[in-house]
């Protein structure tokens, strides 16, 4: 059984991605958990419904659109993290700086309580309900961010994987998955998921072209290329594939087009915006620009090397920083360029031209500069562009939806200047609640002009003017809470920690750890661990108090609710009883203070190990350089004030949290890519977020847009064309279509069912291809006859079982005898009588052909219907039984059945491993090819076939002389690993 469920992006132009596989024995997969910019708690409402019931979690791609609400469900929803979480190296690593970006940028992904919690809170206590107001959730720290993160299991490409079952969940029975090259991102994944009689390949979201940076899908077998489908991807059961097909150029044309796009507006000295994520496909984009502005700077006329480049996001260091430690995940061209690179490094080191002329790597950017901090953006836009014609630039700012980030900001700068022009990259989404984003304006407006509809190819992509139409820009903030607001708060805080800690052991994890993090709002934020986690804690048992005292109703809990906390909290109590107590009822409430650690484990603090003579030294120093600011000079900085303060010390401000996420965010922010200018002399961001409860204060303001609008496809997604030439030679049984619009799907339906029937000769009708839609099941079981027969005893003494990777092989040969005969012959074989023929063989086994002849007729209706004895749960006697054959027949079987077969898969793997514990040398060399003893080569083509390729050399001594050397040896170890199987 096998059924299938999209949650968020079937037939809608939201580019979400949520889908449940729900699988035989209740097995239920979940893959993805994405999310839009309207961060709307609605679309995760079902989510919540479906977590108890998880039994395993696949993450897809490092984008907003497949894993932007899983900090948010981690931290919100019960349960969420005891589920086992798969997915590769890049999409971890790339995912984690992606969330931290997105949540210290935009106060609307921490998402709103529902107005509807907070008016029973406010009916209960009679608390006045804020109109209008919105009030925030804590978001997660960039800390507890890593730590959801740190939970999920990392994959490689092509390697099998079986899911041990988690203590909560139904027996898995072997479930297996295997992640596969989707392209178009880093670690993007197609997952082929293994389940019994079912084969699910699950693809959303891939490109086929090879990019700058990233290689095509794994459908013709990723680098090597080839002209059928890979074995594993061929003839599944299922084939859930996103039906977005864009009108999109090859990648060569793509980018000579964006570079002519772009010059129209540098010729003229203006500036050139390109709205991106601060996500994998950034990688894509910084790249191609970089490499341009380089060979610009080595050409006679250089014309783009007198405009500036620059990437600004929050997390741009981040990404890059892993993008260079990524090598092996991108394409040949990358890891060519980065060797190549690193020997003209080598020969220039030992030379004794000291580092002149030193090869720059593929991600070491000469000519893009790095912007994370909001000053700096400030201060690039306050620059007057210099040189006049031709001295522009280009500004890669985040986000795609121009909603928030430094996208917005640098908008809202350059939108009166008819030089400028905003290049959207992709088709923005069309937010359910009938409220375009930004973007999505402006690419309604130049798909207006240039006659384009979401699934058109548009008749001309010249830009187009924005002629001083004004648009709505929605300014976003957050506000501390204060009075009667932060009571409500308080109220509802400690009702949902009631509800979750009656839901499970420790359910109220998360909401306790925003009150004892955040809710320390008049105090300011100490450096020091002890003294801040005793203030937090304090104001955490103290929570209930307070409630009780500040409550109209003066609602005070009772014994039961304060659990352990009774032990402060009330006068004279001095004992609980902790027995068949759980979790945190069994300790007693004392602060313990958190050791700080990181990915290296527990931080060493160096000056606590001084020896004293060294510790005099440095007090000399210090006394030496002077007092007041000049004090720390001399002394070693703590690990905490790495990266703080670079300009002054600033005593009125507090520090900048979001920024110091870890040691290499500030070590890459102390070396920033690209040129050397004054953007680094930019003040500390004078922006200070409320760290304690806060509402969200939303104002609007009309933006007269001047500049030129242009669109370029960047979105590296596969074409229409794609999806013709691959569908059919994927073959799936069932091909089922989400992720696009219903237009969309429609369209590759159609196109899909006219190919294959046409190819196999049948009607458009019996080509299944299912389009669910939000929220609908669909079944998508593999189609199957099972029948249900009992076995002789004669027969079953004859089996020969074979043993093939925990699964039990037989081939059987016998005569399919209906309920009645199968009674009569049972009751012959017992009565007195049966043995006066023993006598006679020959004459005993003619009597017995006569009678089964006889009685042929007699079980004809019990035989038309097999499967009537599993249906109606008849009793074993009604059901067909498999008895031998008889004498007569069974050298005619033998004969039909004499070629063996062979059962099994190969994998050169585990034949490497084999041959080497027999004493051979074994070693992969080239692509996929296992080379025995230096004279055997054995290799696996796409359609699982294996050729063993011998050289014929003879050999001296060892285990390659016997059993007739290396080549019988190698032949005679494949068939060990397989069921040799043939009729009896």
């Amino acid at each position: 059984m096998f059924t299938f469920c999209p949650l968020q992006g079937a037939q809608s132009e939201s580019t979400a991605s949520q889908s449940i596989l729900e699988l035989d024995g209740g097995v239920k997969v979940l893959i993805d958990v994405g999310w839009d910019e309207s961060f709307d708690t609605e679309k995760l409402q079902e989510l919540e419904k479906q977590v108890p019931t998880l039994s395993l979690i696949l993450l897809t791609q490092a984008t907003i659109p497949h894993l932007a609400a899983y900090a948010h469900c981690c931290r919100n929803f019960p349960l969420f993290t005891r589920i086992p979480i798969y997915a590769t190296r890049p999409v971890i690593d790339l995912g984690r700086s992606l969330l931290q970006d997105l949540y210290s940028t935009t106060p609307l992904a921490a998402t709103t309580i529902p107005r509807s919690s907070l008016a029973q809170v406010s009916y209960s206590t009679s608390q006045a309900l804020p109109a209008d107001q919105d009030f925030l959730l804590q978001p997660p720290t960039p800390e507890e961010i890593a730590k959801y993160f740190s939970l999920i299991r990392d994959l490689k490409y092509s390697q099998p994987t079986v899911v041990p079952t988690p203590t909560f969940s139904s027996p898995l029975n072997g479930l297996t998955i295997t992640a596969y090259n989707s392209g178009r991102s880093l670690g993007g994944t197609i997952w082929h998921i293994q389940h019994g009689l079912e084969s699910i390949v699950y693809a959303c979201d891939w490109g086929q072209y090879k990019e700058n940076v990233f290689s095509g899908a794994a459908w013709m077998g990723g680098h090597g290329g080839g002209s059928e489908v890979i074995e594993a991807l061929r003839k599944p059961t299922a084939l859930v594939c996103s039906s977005k097909s864009p009108n999109i150029a090859r990648p060569g044309e793509r980018d000579q087009e964006l570079l002519a796009t772009a010059r129209l507006a540098l010729e003229r000295g203006g500036t050139v915006l390109i709205p991106v994520n601060s996500d994998a496909r950034v990688v894509e984009l910084a790249y191609f620009l970089e490499h341009e502005w380089r060979k610009d700077s080595t050409a006679e006329n250089a014309a783009l090397s007198r405009s500036k480049l620059f990437l600004a996001g929050r997390g741009v260091n981040n990404v890059m920083r892993h993008a260079r430690s990524m090598l092996e995940w991108m394409n040949e061209g990358i890891v060519q360029e980065f060797e190549i690179a690193a020997d003209t490094s080598r020969r220039v080191n030992g030379s004794s031209g000291g580092s002149k002329g030193k090869e720059a790597g593929p991600f070491d950017f000469r000519h893009l500069r790095l912007l994370e901090r909001k000053a700096q953006v400030e201060k690039l836009l306050g620059q007057e562009l210099e040189g006049g014609e031709g001295s522009g630039r280009i500004i890669l700012a985040s986000d795609t939806s121009l909603e928030w980030g430094f996208s917005k900001d640098v908008l809202k700068r350059i939108a009166d200047d008819p030089r400028n022009m905003v290049i959207l990259t992709e088709v923005p989404n069309l937010s359910t609640n009938n409220r375009p984003s930004l973007a999505r304006t402006l690419w309604g407006w130049w798909a207006e002009t240039n006659g384009a509809d979401v699934a058109d190819k548009p008749q001309s992509s010249d830009p187009v003017s924005g002629n001083g139409r004004e648009v709505e820009v929605t300014e976003v903030t957050r506000q501390a809470l204060a009075g009667e607001e932060l009571t409500l708060y308080q109220q509802w805080l400690a009702t949902q920690r009631q509800l979750q800690a009656t839901l499970q052991t420790g359910g109220g994890a998360s909401l306790e750890a925003a009150a004892d993090l955040n809710d320390d709002i008049s105090s300011e934020s100490s450096s020091d661990s002890d003294e801040s986690d005793n203030e937090q804690q304090g104001k955490a048992l103290n929570l209930s108090t307070t409630i009780g005292q500040a409550s109209r109703k003066k609602v005070v809990l009772t014994d039961e609710d304060l659990g352990i906390n009774i032990l402060l909290k009330k006068k004279g109590v001095y004992d609980f009883d902790v027995r068949n107590r759980k979790g945190r009822e069994r300790m007693f409430p004392v602060t313990i203070r958190r050791r700080r650690n990181d990915e290296f484990g527990e931080l060493i603090r160096p000056e606590d190990y001084l020896r004293s003579e060294e510790r005099e030294e440095e007090e000399n120093e210090a006394q030496a350089t002077g007092g007041g600011d000049q004090d720390n000079l001399g002394k070693k900085r703590k690990w905490d004030d790495i990266a703080t303060n670079k300009t002054g010390s600033g005593t009125g401000k507090r520090p900048q949290l979001n920024r110091a996420a870890s040691v290499d965010d500030q070590a890459a922010d102390a070396a920033p890519d690209g040129p050397a200018d004054d953007l680094d002399d930019a003040g500390e961001d004078e922006e200070d977020q409320p760290l304690g409860p806060s509402k969200l204060i939303t104002s609007k303001e009309k933006l007269a847009i001047k500049l030129r609008i242009a669109y370029v496809d960047y979105s590296g997604l596969h074409s229409e064309r794609n999806l013709e030439m691959l569908l059919p030679l994927i073959q799936p049984r069932k091909l089922i279509l989400i992720g696009g619009s219903s237009r969309e799907t429609a369209a590759v339906t159609a196109t899909y069912k006219n190919i294959v029937s046409t190819s196999r000769g049948v009607s458009e009708d019996e080509v299944d291809v299912l389009t669910p839609e939000i929220g609908t099941t669909v079944d998508a079981s593999v189609d199957t006859n099972a029948w249900v027969v009992r076995l002789a005893d004669q027969l079953v003494k004859r089996l020969k079982w074979q043993n093939l990777r925990g699964l039990g092989i037989v081939t059987l040969t016998g005569q399919l005898l209906g309920p009645a005969t199968a009674a009569a012959k049972e009751e012959e074989e017992e009565s007195p009588s049966g043995h006066h023929h023993e006598a006679g063989d020959e004459e005993g086994a003619n009597k017995r052909i006569k009678t089964e002849s006889g009685d042929h007729n007699v079980s004809a209706d019990s035989e038309d219907d097999p499967q009537h004895g599993a249906k109606t749960g008849a009793p074993a006697a009604a059901l067909p039984t498999l008895d031998v054959l008889p004498t007569a027949m069974t050298s005619a079987a033998r004969s039909a059945a004499a070629q063996p077969l062979h059962v099994g898969d190969l994998r050169l793997a585990d034949l490497r491993r084999a041959m080497q514990s027999s004493g051979h040398t074994a070693e992969f060399r080239g692509e996929g090819t296992l080379v025995v003893d230096g004279a055997v080569a054995v290799r696996k083509t796409t359609t699982g076939r294996v050729e063993v390729e011998s050289i014929g050399l003879p050999t001296d001594g060892g285990p390659a002389t016997q059993v007739g050397g290396t080549f019988y040896a190698v032949k005679k170890m494949i068939y060990d690993g397989l069921a040799v199987v043939a009729g009896g």
